[in-house]
């Protein structure tokens, strides 16, 4: 039956997570340069229409239809067929089909937007929806669907409570494959890239802060005692991987930054995510300190080899996903939650085995397939890039003839 806490719980949770992807606007549009700042606010922007659109007529039937071989879920559902405002029988039995059906689009409009971080300042808009859109298809549907729809990876055991796998390895891998593709930004190593307005990425990270709580307190699909073990773990690991980042820096610089606080949290918030419902308060700790650790050293070392992820999208979320689906390997606990695993501090070394197969697996494919369909796009669309000129004027003016500042 319906529950009426529950529905309006993932209402809420689903309005928090469609604030993420704005939040992610301003986190990315701050740290380019001022002639970018709105071609990049507009990627993130345009993706909860068009993914919207996506999930609607085929995304959400490819994603949690009924299973076919494991790998996909079948056309049932196209366009909606039969999902309503009564309970899905298989997802969620206390909420209405329609509600669990817009919480979960919310997740597949954010991911495609993360990766455009990785490609900042450089990629035609025409060919970069073209891709969000095929992307979409061929990478999140069905992962989603090994992972949380009843597939194949699904029945080996693997979990992931929030996205690790689903949002963040499949972003981070597909990043990786844009840099591979499109190169570095014009004048890499020559001009400096400064970020125009930290108070605007500053602003962004607030706002993702907030809606992780709907991300994954509200993963627990009811207002209950999984849902509070996640939204604890979630800020603890935030403000851990916070700490360990400025205290890095701090440490070695000797100069604390605010850009540091903003990407040690995100750092935080993105590795807690696969084990938020299934950990201690004091092992999600220990995952936002390892979190800020690992990517500041990841960050670090690709600024020194010229790897140009521009907004550090591989380095925080592709390896915050990896770093966060280990780690709940290692300190899941069917004491805190019935519904998980024993990880291997509880004995269960076969789960953290399972979990790393899942990364082999999961980041093998979504980076294959997406340097494949950038290769092509790069042909079939007349080049994924800007031309040199329209790098040099930028974004704003070169690809929607605005301005974000008039001085």
């Amino acid at each position: 039956m319906i529950n009426s806490g529950d529905t309006t719980f993932i209402l809420i949770s689903a309005a928090m997570v469609l604030l993420m992807t704005p939040g992610l606007a301003f986190f990315y549009a701050g740290m380019v340069r001022h002639k970018n700042v709105l071609g990049t606010i507009l990627q993130s922007f345009i993706m909860i229409s068009v993914i919207s659109f996506e999930w609607v007529y085929i995304g959400y039937t490819m994603s949690f239809g009924p299973d076919v071989g494991g790998l996909i879920g079948d056309f049932s559902m196209l366009g909606l067929a039969g999902v309503t405002s009564a309970p899905s029988e298989t997802y969620a039995t206390t909420i209405p089909h329609l509600v669990f059906m817009i919480y979960q689009c919310m997740f597949a409009v954010i991911t495609p937007a993360l990766i455009t971080g990785a490609f900042a300042e450089r990629m035609r808009f025409g060919p970069f929806l073209i891709f969000s859109l095929i992307w979409t298809i061929l990478v999140y549907n069905p992962v989603c669907h090994w992972v949380w729809g009843g597939g194949w990876l699904a029945e080996r055991g693997v979990l992931d409570f929030a996205g690790g796998l689903v949002v963040h390895l499949t972003s981070g891998a597909a990043a990786a494959a844009a840099v591979l593709v499109l190169g570095p930004r014009k004048g890499l190593g020559r001009d400096k890239f400064m970020p125009h307005s930290l108070p605007m990425t500053l602003l962004g990270t607030g706002l993702l802060w907030f809606g992780w709580f709907g991300f994954n307190a509200g993963s627990a699909l009811a207002a209950n005692g999984v849902a509070a073990t996640a939204f604890v773990a979630t800020h603890l690991a935030g403000m851990a991987g916070m700490a360990m980042w400025v205290g890095l820096e701090w440490k070695l610089y000797n100069q604390p930054t605010t850009l540091g606080a903003a990407s040690g949290a995100i750092a935080g918030l993105a590795t807690v995510t696969p084990a938020a419902g299934f950990i201690s308060p004091h092992a999600a700790i220990i995952i936002g300190l390892i979190a800020g650790l690992c990517c500041f050293t990841a960050v670090t070392y690709k600024n020194k080899i010229g790897w140009d992820d521009s907004l550090d999208v591989v380095g925080i979320h592709g390896l915050g996903g990896v770093i966060g689906t280990l780690c709940l390997g290692i300190f899941a606990s069917k004491a805190i939650n019935p519904g998980g695993a024993d990880g291997l501090l509880a004995g269960n070394a076969s789960f953290l085995a399972t979990q790393i197969f899942a990364i082999l697996v999961v980041g093998t494919y979504a980076f294959v397939v997406s340097f494949i369909l950038l290769k092509i796009l790069n042909v079939c669309c007349g080049g994924l890039r800007l031309n040199s000129d329209d790098e040099t004027v930028g974004l704003d003016q070169a690809a929607h003839s605005e301005n974000a500042y008039n001085m």
